[in-house]
């Protein structure tokens, strides 16, 4: 999203973030990067130079390490978990279009994952098949640093259709110490010592009754981090991408303004499925024609109301709810997404050496980003090459036409509005940076460079 867009969950949430941690930092303004705190190492890493952790369950291993309540494992190419004999009987009464269903479920939960670094965010990431009459549910409950338990979270109520059920995220949930803001988990006071320990996650696979269908569950997991409150970042230098750029299809966003209200409206609201299409015909997948059949024939790029529309989060109203376009990624065949954060742009030149562009979000003032033209409360765009000099190339959906979607970014500004967490709006309030989140699309069986490139990020 970008200048004009009205407050969302997004701006709310940048809000309810920055203002625990207004008064601490102000004194400090924008003087120096602050000290970046201890953690342990990732897959391939030092300790001690990351505070983000990424785990997931993929493997046969790591599914019957978990908990089944009638649910058991798919072996194969890409294992997964399934309904066997479902655990029992559910009412859902879904809250965008009012129908009230029963549903036959089945339940996986993982074993409790210990976070090295103790985290103030977490959010969780899937891959699922869910055929018609199917649809998942995303759980997770963690253990905090004084020994409490949070409750039970939903995370998300996902389909890949909206025929069954509407895709959403569910609102009002806390305990008085953390909040679920749409697809976030969030402790409350970042000023405090209380920290998120170790979590938990679970997956409530459903079906209609009777039948023999069922939701494939290919991978399972989260993001926690506790990256540190700061204004600015330290500079890096060009690295092993510099001279590299990917040819990723250019998409703009713009060029579908006031397509769809229903969802969204197209526009500036568009920023994340417009990225997230072109990645994933940059792997070559993209949807058929019987899968646009349903977009108005006069429409430029169908391809990118169709993400638009699959990516929609029925309560947040918008299709920026980052999981929903990881997962909308993996309904193609043979890929696979999640949401993490990097440290740098060194993590990201690796990406792109290996051949991996990724999706970055970040909010600016029109002058911190020189070639923008625009300024932005939330935004995602994907980084798909670095010039020789280590600038970043990047197709900006917000852009006026197809042809106008490759920008080169400073590497500096491009460095600090994306991995910063404190920032300074037009009228000098501190609000909140993304600290590094982007989205990583990427296929089922990556090739070794590509491997190597994720497992030196901890992503297997």
């Amino acid at each position: 999203m970008t200048a004009s867009r009205p407050a969302t969950r997004r701006t709310v949430l940048a809000a309810a973030l920055a203002t625990a941690a207004t008064t601490a930092v102000a004194s400090s303004a924008v003087a120096s990067p602050l000290t970046v705190a201890p953690a342990a190492a990732r897959a391939g890493r030092r300790p001690g130079d990351s505070t983000v952790d990424y785990h997931a369950w993929t493997s046969v291993p790591d599914w019957r390490a978990g908990t089944a309540e009638g649910t058991r494992v798919a072996a194969g190419r890409r294992p997964g978990i399934l309904i066997a004999t479902p655990a029992g009987t559910t009412d859902y009464t879904d809250p965008h279009t009012g129908r009230a269903a029963s549903w036959e479920y089945a339940t996986w939960t993982s074993p409790a994952h210990r976070l090295p670094v103790p985290a103030s965010e977490l959010v969780a990431s899937w891959n699922a098949h869910t055929p018609a009459g199917t649809w998942i549910r995303i759980e997770m409950r963690g253990t905090y640093t004084d020994g409490t338990d949070t409750p039970w979270y939903t995370l998300g109520i996902w389909a890949a259709d909206d025929q069954d059920i509407r895709r959403t995220s569910v609102d009002d949930q806390g305990d008085g110490k953390s909040s679920v803001w749409t697809d976030t988990f969030a402790i409350d006071d970042t000023d405090g010592d209380l920290r998120l320990a170790s979590y938990r996650l679970r997956v409530v696979l459903h079906r209609a009754p009777g039948t023999d269908a069922t939701p494939v569950v290919w991978r399972l997991g989260a993001m926690g981090s506790d990256v540190p409150a700061r204004f600015e970042v330290p500079a890096t230098t060009p690295g092993v991408g510099a001279g590299i750029e990917l040819n990723v299809p250019r998409y703009s966003q713009n060029t579908h303004i006031g397509q769809y209200p229903e969802y969204d409206n197209g526009g500036e609201a568009w920023c994340s499925p417009t990225s997230s299409q072109m990645i994933i015909e940059y792997w070559g997948r993209r949807p058929t024609a019987e899968d646009l059949a349903w977009v108005n024939p006069e429409y430029a790029d169908p391809q990118v109301c169709h993400a638009a529309r699959f990516t929609y989060d029925y309560q947040y109203s918008g299709c920026g709810n980052w999981p929903f376009n990881t997962a909308y990624a993996a309904t193609y065949p043979d890929m696979q997404g999640i949401v993490t954060r990097l440290d740098s742009l060194t993590d990201a030149e690796h990406l792109i050496r290996a051949g991996i562009p990724l999706i970055t979000s970040q909010s600016f003032m029109e002058s911190e980003l020189d070639g923008a033209g625009y300024g932005t409360s939330g935004h995602l765009m994907t980084v798909i090459g670095f010039t020789e000099d280590g600038d970043v190339i990047a197709n900006d959906p917000a852009s006026d036409s197809n042809e106008a979607v490759r920008h080169v970014y400073k590497r500096r500004q491009f460095e600090n509005i994306w991995l910063r967490t404190k920032r300074y709006d037009a009228n000098g309030r501190v609000r909140s940076g993304t600290g590094g989140i982007c989205y990583l699309l990427f296929p089922a069986k990556p090739s070794p460079a590509q491997r190597r490139a994720l497992r030196r990020l901890g992503i297997r």
